[in-house]
């Protein structure tokens, strides 16, 4: 039976990130633990890869992406503005899929920082606290794109402002009674931000904000979906439904319409994001257009400055987004 990194380092009792550095020499760790290592990579008869074990260059031209839904449209344009920023500076990528689950998180890191990756772009909302316990461990440079953490350069949007602009968008068009699917309460972007985004836009208006008319959403094509049928079979729906992604809000378009609603007559949408398939779709969605590519380019140039000691000016970079008006409103 052939042992990965993983095996040895439940074997140890120790991180995996731990034994990548026993391997490979990189940073210091306890002469105990170290010694706990080395016994259970004797006992289980572990490799270490061998070209990652001989890396002893200072660079390898590479760079760790990781990604929590590369199935979500949103998340491939972002990678091709990185990917193309990489190819001009002759870096080379490892694209890592986590499915947004810590776990995958941690397991990926520990993986690329043996494969002794020159720097780390993170995409997604959230950094969890073991996650960046790594990252400050490890002598990796990190770029956080959508998501923001102390000390941890970033590009992003202001969440908070688009997600208002989205829903006083349709507040100047009349409605009073409008609904959200979120993201994940627990993220702070695309959960936290965006709906506080909603209410401020509500407050400001003098509307109160009804608990009925806020739904905790995912990411994907089905929570909105299941969101929009749970607003829709309120005793007074929602006119309205603010929808924290693009693939969310086409999954709501689809409960709206089979329930025998129309839309923007009934009820109308706006998503955000802007993916490819947003204006493809019909009706076509009104939503918030992220600078998806630009993101991705410019969080690789923010690294390749890093890599080379260049000055980076601000740390936290904020790009401009815009409300696209199409059929669904």
């Amino acid at each position: 039976m052939k042992f990965n990194i993983k095996d040895v380092a439940q074997k140890a009792g120790v991180s995996i990130s731990t034994v990548s550095r026993v391997i490979n020499s990189s940073k210091p760790v306890k002469q105990k633990t170290k010694d706990k290592v080395l016994d259970a990579i004797e006992e289980l008869g572990y490799r270490p890869n061998a070209i990652a074990r001989s890396l002893k260059v200072k660079h390898t031209k590479s760079i760790g992406i990781m990604t929590p839904d590369i199935a979500n449209q949103f998340y491939p344009e972002v990678v091709r503005g990185i990917e193309d920023v990489a190819n001009m500076y002759e870096y080379s990528i490892f694209l890592c899929n986590t499915d947004l689950n810590e776990e995958k998180e941690l397991q990926y890191f520990a993986e690329l920082e043996e494969k002794q990756i020159d720097g780390l772009i993170f995409l997604g909302n959230h950094v969890s606290k073991e996650l960046r316990n790594e990252m400050e461990s490890a002598d990796i440079p990190v770029v956080l794109i959508g998501g923001k953490a102390t000390g941890i350069p970033s590009v992003t949007i202001n969440n908070e402002k688009a997600a208002k602009d989205a829903v006083d968008f349709l507040l100047n068009r009349n409605h009073r009674r409008i609904g959200i699917i979120t993201g994940k309460m627990k993220d702070p972007m695309m959960g936290q931000a965006r709906l506080k985004g909603y209410q401020k836009a509500l407050e400001e208006k003098g509307i109160e904000v009804k608990e009925e008319l806020v739904i905790e959403g995912g990411y994907r094509y089905k929570s909105g979906y299941d969101g929009a049928k749970r607003l829709m079979a309120l005793k007074v729906p929602p006119t309205a439904i603010f929808v924290c992604s693009d693939e969310m809000a086409i999954g709501a378009c689809r409960a709206i319409l089979e329930d025998g609603h129309e839309i923007p007559k009934d009820v109308a949408i706006v998503g955000f994001d802007n993916v490819d398939i947003s204006g493809k779709v019909y009706p076509s969605l009104s939503t918030i257009g992220q600078p998806m590519y630009e993101m991705g380019a410019i969080a690789m140039r923010l690294l390749t400055k890093i890599l080379h000691n260049e000055s980076i000016g601000a740390s936290d970079i904020v790009l401009d987004y815009e409300v696209i008006e199409r059929e669904s409103t």
